[in-house]
C-alpha cells in the first residue's frame, strides 16, 4: 500500500530497512512484527533480505520534493508559544468597547417602570420598625438591648436615608412633588437637608470619577493633601474618624472646596435654587428644634439613647458605603481628568458591594454600578439591572466579594484603603491612588 501511494505521488519507495531483531519478537520478510513467546523457536529464526543499493541523488531529491516542517517544536516550547500570543492584561483606565446605550438596551424595560405604591410600602415598612424599635427599646430599658436597639435603629435611620436618596433621583416615584415630600419628610428626620444634599449629590452623580469635579470622597491631589496640616490629615485617615465625615461635609464641603449644603448662597448651588435651600433648611431646623424639645420633655439621657447614638450609627452607615463604593477594591481603580474623563468611564470606577442579610434592609444601595450610571432605577430593579448589563461590561464590572450574613469583612478592606489611598497626582489626565509613606508605616509610597 505505501509503495503504491509513494508511486502515485512520482516517488520511489525506498528499500526497507530493519532494526536488529530483540528476544520474543519475530519478523517475517513482509515486515509484519509478530510477538512471541520466549522460546527455543525464537533462537531458530533466520532473517532473510537482501538490502538494494540506495542510490544518494535520489535521496536528495527525495527530500526536496516533500514538504516537512524544518523544525519542530517541543512541547514545552509550544506552550511558550501560546503564552507569547495572550492577550495584554486588562487596563480598567481604557476607554470601555461599548456604549451607554449598549449598557441601557441590554437592561430589561419593565426596570425603568417607577411604582409609588411599592416604594410607599417600603416607606411604611421602614417607619413602622423604626418606632417599634423605639417603643421596644423604651419599655425594655436594659443595657443587654440598648446595645442591640443601637445597632438596628442606627440601620434603619440609614435605610430611610437610601429611601429619601431615591426621592432626590426621581426614582422613588414619577411624581415629582410625592418625591419632595416624602423625601423632606425622610431627610430631615435624619437631620439631612434634602434639596441641599440631592443637588450636591446630582453633581457627583454628573462627574462620578472626576478628579476635581466629583463631589463624594473624591481623591485630595499631591498639593492639597501635604498642604493639610496633621490634625486634619490623621483624622481624615485614621479609623473611625473618617465615619464620622458626614455632618462635618453638609457644613464645610471636603478639604480643597468650599461652601455649605445649609446656605442658599452656597456655590454648590444655582441661583435658581435657593429657594429650594431655604425650604430644606428650615425643615431641618424645625427638625432640630423638635429634638431639643424632646430633650426639655424626656431629658437629655433618654434622648441620647433613643435618638442620639443610633443617628452616630446611621452616619457611619453612610460614611462607610459611599466610600467603599468608591475606594478599596483589590486593584487600583482610575480617576481622570480633561479628555480623559466622560460619564461612562467615571461611572465603571464605582464598585458594587455585598452586604449579606442587609442588602435588602437597606434596599440594595451596594448594587451601585448600574445605580450610578442610571440613577433614574427604582432600588427594587438594580439586582435584575446588574444581572442584564454584566455580561455588557465584562471585565469591567468587579465583582463584589460574598459577604456573611453581617459584612464584617468590610470593616478590613476600609482600613486598609485608608492605610494606601491617600493622594493622587497634580498633573495627568488617568491617575490612580498613591501612599503617603508616615500615614501607611511604609518605607516608600506606592
Amino acid at each position: 500500500m505505501a509503495t503504491w501511494v509513494l508511486s502515485e505521488c512520482g516517488l520511489k519507495s525506498l528499500a526497507p530497512v530493519f532494526p536488529k531483531p530483540r528476544t520474543g519478537f519475530a519478523v517475517s520478510n513482509n515486515s509484519d512484527a509478530k510477538f512471541l513467546s520466549t522460546n527455543k523457536e525464537v533462537t531458530n529464526l533466520k532473517f532473510q533480505f537482501q538490502p538494494k543499493s540506495f542510490d544518494f541523488k535520489e535521496k536528495r531529491k527525495w527530500g526536496l520534493n516533500v514538504s516537512t516542517p524544518l523544525r519542530v517544536d517541543s512541547i514545552e516550547q509550544e506552550h511558550e508559544h501560546e503564552q507569547e500570543q495572550e492577550l495584554p492584561e486588562f487596563d480598567p483606565g481604557s476607554p470601555p468597547p461599548f456604549s451607554l446605550a449598549d449598557i441601557r438596551a441590554a437592561i430589561p424595560k419593565h426596570c425603568w417602570v417607577k411604582d409609588s405604591w411599592k416604594s410607599m410600602s417600603y416607606v411604611l415598612r421602614d417607619v413602622v420598625i423604626v418606632f417599634g424599635l423605639a417603643a421596644a427599646a423604651a419599655f425594655l430599658n436594659n443595657w443587654m438591648v440598648w446595645p442591640l436597639y443601637w445597632a438596628a435603629q442606627g440601620t434603619m435611620f440609614w435605610a430611610l436615608f437610601v429611601l429619601g436618596h431615591d426621592c432626590g433621583h426621581g426614582s422613588f416615584s414619577s411624581d415629582p412633588n410625592l418625591n419632595s415630600v416624602v423625601g423632606h419628610l425622610l431627610h430631615s428626620s435624619i437631620l439631612v437637608p434634602y434639596h441641599g444634599w440631592r443637588i450636591s449629590h446630582r453633581t457627583h452623580h454628573q462627574n462620578h470619577g472626576h478628579v476635581e469635579n466629583d463631589e463624594s470622597w473624591h481623591p485630595l491631589t499631591e498639593k492639597i493633601f501635604k498642604s493639610l496640616d496633621n490634625v486634619t490629615r490623621s483624622l481624615r485617615f485614621t479609623a473611625p474618624f473618617p465615619l464620622l465625615a458626614y455632618p462635618v461635609y453638609l457644613w464645610a464641603r471636603s478639604p480643597g472646596k468650599t461652601g455649605s449644603h445649609f446656605h442658599p448662597s452656597s456655590e454648590l448651588f444655582l441661583p435658581s435654587e435657593k429657594k429650594d435651600i431655604i425650604t430644606s433648611t428650615a425643615c431641618w431646623t424645625a427638625m432640630v428644634a423638635l429634638l431639643v424639645g424632646l430633650g426639655f420633655t424626656m431629658g437629655p439621657i433618654p434622648l441620647l439613647m433613643l435618638y442620639g447614638v443610633p443617628y452616630a450609627i446611621f452616619v457611619m452607615w453612610l460614611d462607610l458605603v459611599t466610600y467603599l463604593h468608591h475606594h478599596g477594591h483589590e486593584d487600583k481603580l482610575p480617576w481622570y481628568r480633561g479628555k480623559e474623563w466622560s460619564y461612562l468611564r467615571g461611572g465603571l470606577t464605582t464598585l458594587d458591594r455585598d452586604y449579606g442579610w442587609l442588602n435588602n434592609i437597606h434596599h440594595d444601595i451596594g448594587t451601585h454600578v448600574v445605580h450610578h450610571l442610571f440613577p433614574q432605577i427604582p432600588h427594587y430593579h438594580l439586582v435584575e439591572a446588574t444581572e442584564a448589563a454584566r455580561p455588557v461590561f465584562g471585565e469591567y464590572y468587579k465583582e463584589p466579594k460574598k459577604s456573611a450574613p453581617l459584612p464584617f469583612h468590610l470593616i478590613g478592606e476600609f482600613i486598609r484603603s485608608l492605610k494606601k489611598d491617600h493622594y493622587v497626582s497634580d498633573t495627568g489626565d488617568i491617575v490612580y491612588y498613591q501612599t503617603d509613606s508616615e500615614i501607611s508605616g511604609s518605607s516608600k509610597s506606592e
